[in-house]
């Protein structure tokens, strides 16, 4: 099998990564026998036959090191669980998570310092602390620098708010704008705002304070480290503040996408008083003004953030339901790297929520009786972007043999479950202006080894293509926003062997993926896309390098039908114009190979306890606990 697969970037005992404390091994280990400890032992422990361990060892006394996992105990104690890695990588299907009896255990049991159990209030509303479990809170809080990451907006998800609601389905509903107007070439538009909103450090959330949130969106200050946000529009001229509750915002060219971006997850209302603070201030999460339903009460850099209720907060969305003050009392988000732990926790009621649990795994969660959710957010599918400046992919033959030997429902039914949906065009079919474009993506090996053959490359020995000397060969990225890429990465590397592809994978942790991948590297020929968006209008200003565009596909200028595409979609006045331009843009990329999808995309995955009730999922999959409630019963 043709297939080779670099170690992990953070399985390497040098190489510890957010959330994980590494200590040498020959610590004294406690044990868990104390007969006032051993009933919390007995609901904490997870016993799995080959199971990844938690010790990274190397040959050598001075070389070892075990790993300790801190889960929040109900009784506020830290679970320490170790065991020796076994050499196998851990299949998927193969994870059974069981409760161990006390008998099976060693483990040590310590206090966390500013975190607190979770705990049901005294009725359904009334109060509540929640605790969630996740792999990771990105690199930066400069809420400009961290919009993007799919861990952080879970966060400014609950300490800010947005000028706009979009939902699962995309439709946009008022918030901090109450309602707005748009002149009949789309390059004007007025926003009225909700009155009496403040932020968190007492400024008010007034058509000034937007003018200044825009403008940072727009530019950012790139002399100081603080980017501007990738989808917002890049046509943008200028705002200004008619009186305190409303503003004209002003565009150089017709910019329909305008008011569905405002509710885009990087789109966060940020105090004045902060957007003035240096970056190395904005750093630091504790001291960034939002004005969202929750407060940040106290955090750790790689370990926990824990959030609380703002009491006088009276302005959330009418769309879910609910616009006074949140009912649970706290969120408290823990980092815990090892999925199966974030699994257990949940099981054996340390924890409310854990994050991206396996999705093999969701089906037995359900008739156990957990709450699983598998929302699918407005964006790109998931899927390659392939960099046209590397050889062979500037042969578009080459391009269309990998979109045709791509087996798409063989991903689904080996890697996911039926919650996951085929790829239809490279944008998720809930996004208004997404087109079906299946006809294009079939499975058809035959013609991939015709289109292979008429480009010149010949099966050798192993059965790997070669051409003027060199293999054909593809390295892919695992990413890791994406909890099943790798495993995605390695049935598509059996699928491209088959004819002929010698394919390679390399996977890194958050920080090092960031570093080393990028669109149009000359290291990366397919970089794996999973990433999100409100309106299909910004798609072609970000595949293309108008603008300051990211040029996805390393195309430059060098593909007119594609920037007439672009250019005439961004000048596009309203969606009657617009949405079959889209759909030829679609049609274009598919064919073109420029883009392989693989699935539509469920990047963010729950697993919760079922006493857990009333969360909402936006339009870009987050999970807002603003309206949850948690029960005693």
């Amino acid at each position: 099998m043709p297939v080779s697969s670099e170690a992990l970037a953070w399985d390497r005992p040098d190489h510890p990564v957010p959330g994980r404390n590494l200590a040498p091994r020959n610590a004294t280990e406690p044990s868990c026998f104390d007969p006032h400890r051993s009933a919390q032992c007995a609901a904490s422990l997870v016993a799995r036959s080959d199971i990844d361990s938690l010790i990274a060892s190397e040959a050598g006394g001075a070389g070892s090191y075990r790993r300790q996992w801190q889960i929040l105990n109900p009784d506020h104690q830290d679970l320490f669980m170790t065991k020796r890695r076994s050499p196998l990588s851990l299949s998927l299907s193969r994870r059974h998570l069981l409760i161990a009896t006390p008998a099976a255990a060693t483990v040590a049991l310590a206090t966390t310092a500013g975190l607190h159990p979770a705990r049901s209030a005294g009725s359904p509303n009334d109060g509540g602390d929640i605790t969630f479990l996740i792999d990771s809170l990105g690199g930066t809080w400069i809420p400009n620098n961290s919009a993007i990451s799919s861990f952080q907006g879970h966060i400014w998800g609950h300490v800010t708010d947005k000028l706009i609601y979009v939902d699962a389905d995309g439709k946009i509903s008022p918030w901090i704008a109450e309602r707005w107007e748009q002149n009949d070439t789309a390059t004007a538009f007025t926003l009225h705002l909700k009155q009496g909103v403040t932020f968190s450090d007492g400024t008010p959330l007034d058509a000034p304070a937007v003018v200044a949130n825009l403008n940072i969106w727009y530019a950012g200050r790139r002399n100081e480290g603080i980017n501007p946000i990738g989808l917002f529009p890049k046509t943008y001229d200028h705002a200004e503040a008619v009186d305190a509750a409303t503003l004209k915002v002003f565009f150089k060219v017709p910019t329909l996408g305008f008011i569905p971006t405002l509710g885009y997850h990087g789109s966060i209302l940020i105090s004045p008083k902060t957007i003035a603070q240096p970056a190395a201030r904005q750093a630091n999460l504790g001291k960034t003004s939002g004005s969202g339903p929750y407060l940040v009460d106290s955090w750790k850099e790689g370990d926990f953030v824990r959030l609380v209720r703002r009491k006088d907060y009276n302005w959330g969305p009418p769309a879910v339901g609910h616009t006074g003050p949140a009912f649970l009392d706290s969120i408290t988000y823990k980092l815990v790297a090892e999925q199966s732990l974030r699994v257990s926790a949940v099981q054996s009621g340390q924890a409310d929520i854990g994050y991206s649990p396996p999705p093999l795994e969701l089906q037995s969660l359900k008739e156990a009786g957990f709450t699983v959710a598998t929302p699918r957010y407005l964006g790109f599918v998931n899927g390659w972007a392939i960099n046209t400046k590397l050889a062979p992919f500037d042969d578009v033959r080459v391009r269309q043999a990998l979109q045709a030997a791509i087996n798409r429902q063989e991903i689904i039914d080996t890697v996911y479950t039926p919650d996951w949906k085929l790829a239809e065009s490279f944008i998720q079919s809930n996004v208004p202006g997404a087109t079906d474009h299946r006809e294009l993506l079939a499975y058809d090996p035959a013609r991939a080894e015709k289109l292979l053959d008429a480009a010149g490359w010949t099966k050798g020995a192993g059965g790997i293509r070669w051409k003027d000397g060199k293999p054909l060969s593809l390295t892919l990225h695992a990413n890791p926003y994406l909890a099943t890429s790798k495993a995605v990465g390695e049935l598509s590397a059996q699928q491209l062997g088959r004819i002929g592809w010698k394919v390679a994978i390399r996977a890194y942790d958050v920080v090092t993926f960031g570093e080393k991948v990028r669109f149009n590297s000359p290291t990366v020929p397919a970089y794996e896309v999973t990433r999100s968006f409100i309106d299909a209008g910004t798609v072609a200003s970000i595949l293309t390098d108008a603008n300051n565009g990211e040029d996805w596909f390393g195309l430059g200028e060098s593909d007119p039908k594609i920037n007439e595409l672009r250019d005439r979609i961004a000048g596009a006045g309203s969606a009657r114009v617009r949405d079959p331009l889209l759909d030829e843009l679609q049609k274009y990329v598919l064919e073109q190979g420029y883009f392989i999808p693989l699935t539509q995309i469920v990047q963010r995955i729950y697993v919760q306890n079922p006493k857990l009730k009333g969360e909402v999922y936006n339009g870009i999959a987050y999970a807002s606990y603003y309206t949850a409630t948690k029960s005693t019963a």
